[in-house]
């Protein structure tokens, strides 16, 4: 058997010798022979054991019965009866199919140097506070002080002969050992950072360690100084400065209360722990003010984050039940973190409770964990469980529980940011929906689908909104608006605008003055002081755009206040945005609007809807516009579906803005819906009126109202020829009403009056009002209209 070699700084264990798996010697080396004096043949098939003059370490025998590597001091009989002191080497060896055998490798101690004469000297290195350690030319341990001593769980004499790695075979001290040899070769200090557990610590310490070479008169170098500083408490503080550091760049990127969950165990994972999972209360998700902590009962958390490389048995999203005993109900209840082994008391006697829990701990074998609450502006949000896997890291300590409860600390403020803005955004959109239409009434001139979805940032809820108002003669109005500005403020106003546009509608305004209306009512609220609030509308206001359209003419009015155009597909195929005259933004006062009517062929879609739709960051105004036309060309039968192709061909996930987004189709009322008659200004006419009118119902199969319309007709008629002018018309329209109208050529608006007991007039549009659902007047381009509504019959 050969003998290895010896290199400066590298292996010298000239003696070899093997052993078989139950501790016979098999094998014996010249070199075993020169040291004890043995032959082969009187060695060979005898137990090794017989060869200690002294027993071996306990630590020895557990690392043999594992079948694991071990190297130290041993004192060996010598065939003459005395004992020689040595380092020995024992490794595995294969053995063909048989159990492995042993490589036992030895090497003679040297005596060591000479200590010189000056005991202060040698006192001062003993004593010295940092840990040191002197290697002779071969790195192996020559001298070590007390601290050293300690630190490495052995005395001098047993290091002594010895390399970094032999006495720890951990891969993290090859390093050290790479760098005594290094110092050998160069004669170079170096120095080096480490965070590694020592066999004297119970848990890995970080190490600052110098290497400084020994040269002798000529320079030689003769040997390595090693010394090492505990720096743990200032390694941890930095480490710690650094964890919260990462966590104000990472936690609270958004308001969303599960995405700041999450990024508070992406944090946490692996910094602090293996696994992490953050459960909150019910009310934190639903951004309301948490009830206080049940002490009587299991606590109820859901599930809002996890991570970890390991499965978990609760799903993000899901409830996660702790009895009140267990560490997250206790540390939730009295607001302080919990620090704890699991083979802990009150841990085992919470998985006593819990087996699908118990079942994870026996499958993974965390040995510690921690649980901190989530605890921001005296309000209870959760709490965050951190737990630490064997062999993956040391049990959790005092410092630990610090750094975990600064981090859950300005992640709670996150949260509760998060909440709060939950809340109010909830509060904003519940107020926002309840000022929408709940539901679009069928109308007879169109077919309308609306859609409003709120934007998806940390502004909140915008002022966007729609409307479809019923109009007198079978017209209706279409509305869509934005009020400048988000939140609360901005959905109260928008609701007292929507109001207001209806008011107006009510009055049967044409589009332009309907906003030149709205327009002073804006500039009016803006300059309304406010002291505790935000201003409703700001300095722009708000944008709106207002159509009518009648489909017995087939005729749709628009009118603009700085909001964009609509687009317009007709059944031909052609797809456009309107040219539409564009006024201010409502509340800048002083400036005109303009209206544009334009005739639409029946089965034409018109598409309204808020700048939310179309202003996107990844694209131009344009490009959104073109895709909407594109949208428009390809629409579905269903407007439904047309309006959710459209969102979803022009939106992204995140929304910047919101949008609100009206479609309407047109119908046309043909001849078959309406009857019109010239008037002459002859009350003799007023009889042949009714005539007319009655022939026209019966003809539509609606003698039930024959009696009533003909006395609104000769009320209304009558007063057309005694007080207005000429041109004089009567009309007749069925759709889901039945619609009476005069028209003359006059300004002056009706008003009802109520007859005094020996008045012989006044009781006509008092008895038009009792006998019609409704009734009212509205004002045209050559004079006025005054119309009556009866249901019919069913």
């Amino acid at each position: 058997m050969g003998e290895p070699s010896s290199s400066p700084g590298g292996d010298s264990f000239p003696v070899v010798a093997v052993a078989t798996a139950d501790g016979l010697v098999a094998g014996w080396g010249a070199g075993a022979e020169q040291l004890l004096g043995y032959s082969a043949a009187e060695v060979v098939g005898r137990p090794a054991a017989e060869l200690l003059s002294s027993p071996l370490p306990p630590a020895a025998g557990e690392r043999f019965g594992r079948r694991e590597g071990w190297a130290g001091r041993v004192v060996l009989r010598h065939r003459d009866g005395s004992a020689v002191k040595c380092s020995l080497r024992a490794q595995p060896l294969a053995w063909g199919d048989g159990p492995a055998h042993w490589l036992l490798q030895v090497r003679a101690e040297r005596e060591p140097a000479d200590r010189g004469t000056d005991p202060l000297i040698h006192r001062s290195f003993d004593k010295s506070p940092f840990a040191l350690a002197i290697f002779d030319t071969e790195g192996r341990f020559l001298r070590v002080n007390e601290a050293m001593a300690r630190q490495m769980a052995a005395s001098e004499q047993e290091l002594r002969g010895l390399r970094i790695t032999d006495h720890m075979a951990d891969p993290a001290f090859q390093e050290p050992e790479r760098c005594v040899d290094r110092v050998l070769a160069t004669g170079e200090p170096e120095y080096l950072v480490n965070y590694v557990k020592v066999p004297g610590e119970p848990r890995a310490h970080a190490w600052i360690v110098h290497l400084t070479p020994l040269t002798d008169s000529l320079g030689s170098v003769t040997g390595v100084q090693l010394a090492a500083l505990d720096f743990s408490e200032q390694y941890t503080a930095r480490e710690h400065l650094a964890l919260l550091n990462e966590a104000s760049k990472r936690i609270g990127s958004t308001l969303d209360v599960l995405r700041t969950a999450q990024e508070l165990a992406d944090v946490a994972v692996p910094t602090v722990a293996n696994f992490v999972s953050v459960d909150l209360l019910d009310a934190t998700l639903r951004g309301e003010e948490p009830p206080p902590i049940p002490l009587d009962r299991p606590l109820e958390l859901r599930r809002a984050a996890i991570r970890s490389d390991a499965e978990e048995i609760v799903a993000v999203g899901e409830t996660s039940r702790y009895a009140q005993f267990s560490p997250v109900a206790r540390c939730l209840a009295t607001g302080r973190g919990i620090v704890d082994r699991v083979s802990g008391l009150e841990v085992v006697r919470w998985l006593a409770h819990d087996s699908k829990r118990a079942a994870w701990v026996n499958q993974h074998q965390p040995h510690s964990l921690m649980a901190v609450p989530l605890h921001a502006r005296g309000t209870n949000l959760g709490v965050v469980l951190f737990t630490r896997l064997a062999p993956f890291a040391a049990p959790y300590g005092p410092d630990d529980l610090r750094a975990a409860e600064e981090l859950a600390a300005r992640a709670a403020v996150c949260i509760d940011n998060a909440r709060r803005y939950t809340r109010e955004r909830t509060t904003a959109l519940a107020l926002q929906h309840s000022l929408l239409p709940h539901r679009i009434l069928e109308q007879a001139a169109l077919d309308v689908a609306g859609r409003y979805l709120p934007a998806d940032t940390k502004v909140g809820i915008g002022g966007d909104w729609f409307d479809v108002i019923p109009l007198s003669g079978a017209r209706v109005a279409l509305v869509v608006g934005d009020v400048v500005g988000h939140g609360i403020h901005a959905s109260a106003a928008m609701g007292r605008l929507r109001t207001a546009v209806r008011t107006l509608a009510d009055v049967d305004l044409a589009p332009d003055e309907l906003l030149a209306h709205l327009d002073d009512l804006v500039a009016r609220l803006s300059t309304e002081p406010e002291p505790e609030a935000e201003a409703p509308f700001g300095e722009l206001g708000a944008t709106c755009l207002y159509a009518v359209y009648d489909p017995i003419s087939r005729t749709c009015s628009l009118a603009s206040a700085g909001h964009p155009p609509p687009a317009l597909a007709t059944p031909d195929g052609e797809v456009e945005v309107l040219d539409l005259p564009t006024g201010p933004p409502l509340g800048l006062g002083s400036v005109p609007f303009e209206s544009m009517e334009r005739e639409l062929p029946e089965g034409s879609l018109l598409a309204l809807y808020t700048n939310g739709l179309v202003d996107a960051r990844h694209r131009d105004v344009d490009a959104a516009r073109h895709a909407l036309r594109t949208a428009l060309a390809d629409s579905a039968p269903s407007l439904e579906t047309t309006c959710d192709n459209i969102l979803k061909a022009l939106l992204d996930d995140q929304l910047a803005d919101d949008v609100a987004l009206l479609i309407a189709r047109t119908r046309a009322l043909g001849s078959s819906h309406v009857a019109a008659w010239d008037i002459r200004p002859d009350p003799a006419v007023v009889a042949k009126a009714r005539a007319q009118a009655a022939a026209q119902l019966r003809a539509w199969g609606l003698e039930e109202l024959v009696f009533v319309t003909e006395l609104v007709v000769s009320e209304l008629v009558t007063n057309a020829i005694r007080y207005a002018a000429q041109p004089i018309q009567l009309r007749l329209i069925k759709e889901r009403a039945l619609i009476c109208e005069v028209s003359d050529a006059s300004s002056t608006a009706p008003h009802l009056r109520r007859a005094r007991i020996f008045d012989e007039g006044g009781r006509g549009l008092m008895l038009v009002a009792q006998l019609t659902e409704r009734w009212g007047s509205r004002h045209t381009g050559t004079g006025k209209t005054i119309w009556a509504e009866q249901p019919l019959p069913t």
